[in-house]
This record gives structure tokens, C-alpha cells and sequence, in this order.
């Protein structure tokens, strides 16, 4: 039987064709995460993924890719080989050069580190809306980035837009719009998965003593490269 048959096959009982399917496969590629809260878009792709999710992981496993789904917040996040996977013990020992890795510079990573306890804190304090999304003022996280990373918001707009573009990308942050990051009044709502984004390990090398090769110079990195520093941009899936 031929390959696409055998996905019909499969995928008829659901209702959903096979141009669905790889419609739905190659957007969770490019993207690496789908969230359903998002956009009317990725609100049918989630529900159309719900509806095949054991095709979908077995399509993906062919290539070693790991997906996390939340149900309670409604998001999907793809791990790529290497990368170790909300849940995992140990990663494979597979290299991966693909789109699925985020090359990300130090001044992400650091603020996605800050971010990563901001949302912890607020989980301390009871500061949880309904949707799991904390809402902290850029000013507060302007203050916790220099305070424990020794790091600045880049004082040029364009620059700033672009810092907070990438993990608006990522779907870890919203805010009302771009001219509001130019003032200290802003706000951010820090979504859920990133708590799956950073590791425990990331987040307690963070906030505990300073010991030498911290700080500015060695920013730990986000889930799944615990155990690397990066040079000047740091792979996260």
C-alpha cells in the first residue's frame, strides 16, 4: 500500500485529508510551536491537531522530533533531537541543524531567563489570571534583568522592538503594541509554556550566589542546553 493511502486510511475516521495533514505538519515545522489562543489560524490547526495528535507524533517521532502538548493552556511545542523535552529524563544524543533550533543572542536568552522568574514569582504570589498568563510592567523587568543579569533593555526602539518581537514569536510574551515598549508605563503577559521554555536548573543558577563565569559574560540557557554556555547566540528548540 502506498504511503498516502495509508495516511487516508488513517486520517478518514477523523474527517481530515491529507493536504490538512500536511498543511498542519509544516506549519508545526516552521514554527515549532502552535497555540491556539493565538489566532483564528492556529486556533483550527490546534483543533485540527487534537483530532489526529497520535498521527501527528508518530509522523514527527520518524525524525526524532519531540512534541510537548499542553492541554490546560492549549499549546503544542516541538522539541527537536537533542533536546530534552518537558517530562524526559535524558535527551538522545543527536545533533540537529534544522529550523527547529532558535538562534537565539545573549540579550534574549537573558531576558527570557528574567522573564522565566518573573512568572515564577508571580506563581508564589497567587498573581495568575485565569489563562495561566502573569502580567508583570516592563519596568519591573527592565529592573530584575539588571539587578540579577547586570543586563539592559537596548535603549534603541528599533532595537527593543525587534528583542520583543522574537518572543512574541516564540509565544512567550504578549503586549498591546510595539509603540508601548518605548514607555516605562508598558506591560507584559508572560504566557505559560514558559515555564517548559527554561529549565529548573537555568532558573536556580539564576537566582542563587554569584560564583565566577556568572553573570552577563555565561547567562545560562533555556531548556534543553542546561549544560552549555553559549558563544554570543545560544540553539533553543
Amino acid at each position: 500500500m502506498e504511503l498516502s493511502r495509508y495516511l487516508e486510511a488513517r486520517l478518514e475516521p477523523s474527517g481530515v485529508s491529507l493536504e490538512q495533514l500536511r498543511e498542519l505538519l509544516i506549519r508545526l515545522l516552521n514554527y515549532g510551536v502552535l497555540l491556539r489562543a493565538e489566532s483564528q489560524i492556529e486556533r483550527e490547526l490546534y483543533d485540527r491537531f487534537v483530532r489526529i495528535e497520535p498521527l501527528v507524533l508518530e509522523a514527527l517521532a520518524l525524525y526524532g522530533i519531540e512534541l510537548h502538548h499542553d492541554r490546560r493552556f492549549e499549546y503544542v511545542r516541538l522539541y527537536p533531537p537533542g533536546s530534552r523535552t518537558p517530562g524526559m529524563e535524558q535527551a538522545a544524543e543527536q545533533a540537529f541543524g534544522g529550523s527547529l533550533r532558535a538562534r537565539l543572542n545573549q540579550q534574549e536568552v537573558a531576558l527570557i531567563l528574567v522573564l522565566r522568574a518573573q512568572y515564577d514569582k508571580a506563581l508564589r504570589e497567587g498573581k495568575i489570571d485565569g489563562e495561566g498568563y502573569a502580567t508583570e510592567p516592563l519596568e519591573a523587568v527592565s529592573l530584575a534583568l539588571r539587578n540579577w543579569l547586570n543586563r539592559t533593555l537596548p535603549e534603541k526602539a528599533t532595537e527593543r522592538r525587534r528583542l520583543f518581537q522574537r518572543l512574541r514569536q516564540l509565544r512567550l510574551i504578549e503586549y498591546r503594541s510595539e509603540e508601548e515598549l518605548e514607555q516605562s508605563e508598558a506591560w507584559l503577559r508572560i504566557h505559560p509554556m514558559i515555564v517548559d521554555f527554561v529549565s529548573t536548573e537555568a532558573i536556580e543558577a539564576l537566582q542563587g550566589p554569584s560564583e565566577p563565569g556568572t553573570g552577563a559574560d555565561a547567562v545560562p540557557v533555556p531548556h534543553g542546553h542546561a549544560g552549555r554556555e553559549p558563544q554570543g547566540e545560544a540553539d533553543v528548540p
